[in-house]
């Protein structure tokens, strides 16, 4: 069963976008226009050679915050204002889930690699947040991005989250590696499953799986 790998965790991290949400929603890509809009501004390049620049610099970096930090003069705090000023009508109140995560036993916090006030403001809009003890994003790691294995501990220091009754769910499956280096169970949240041995569990459904843990 499921709900006895579970039995141990009283530390529960959830990332946000894709995770919280459904991804078919798309509320990334008003994100990623605005991404492309600065990559364009600070790189002189057209639209289809900054896209690919956005994309080289997540996959290289983490996040393409963190690729624009290591090759450009780039303030991190009004790039994370600007990207993140989008509309967030697409998302609908959740009530079932924010009952389910509110009912998991110990402390439960959002880590994203955005902002912590853009988290907020999602979370608001699911109608989420006041099921979290905490909130997390890039600028509290020191913008240091998942999945580095230092940002993770920079988080946790800053939480407290004890690793060893820890659980990460996470879209991306990448930024699993860390957490299950470290102790925790992770779980793969998206529409296909990915492999890896440093995942866990995987669902497409967050809700459903949170329930066979009650």
């Amino acid at each position: 069963m499921v709900k006895q790998h579970f039995s141990h965790v009283r530390h529960w991290v959830f990332d946000l976008d894709n995770t919280l949400y459904s991804p078919a929603v798309r509320l990334f890509d008003q994100i990623e226009r605005k991404m492309n809009d600065v990559v364009m501004r600070v790189t002189g390049l057209g639209a289809a050679e900054a896209n690919a620049l956005r994309k080289r610099y997540w996959m290289d970096h983490g996040t393409t915050l963190a690729g624009l930090m290591a090759n450009h003069e780039l303030d991190p705090d009004a790039y994370l204002t600007e990207v993140h000023d989008i509309s967030f009508d697409a998302l609908t109140p959740d009530p079932h889930l924010a009952e389910l995560i509110a009912a998991l036993p110990g402390r439960k916090i959002v880590y994203t690699n955005g902002s912590a006030p853009y988290a907020a403001r999602v979370l608001e809009a699911r109608g989420l947040d006041a099921a979290f003890d905490a909130i997390y994003g890039v600028e509290n790691a020191g913008y240091r991005p998942k999945p580095e294995t230092q940002a993770f501990e920079t988080v946790f220091a800053l939480d407290g989250t004890d690793t060893a009754t820890a659980a990460m769910f996470e879209d991306d499956p990448r930024n699993l590696a860390a957490p299950h280096a470290m102790g925790m169970r992770t779980v793969h949240v998206a529409p296909e499953r990915a492999k890896g041995e440093h995942i866990h569990h995987h669902t497409d459904d967050l809700a459903a799986f949170l329930a066979r843990l009650g």
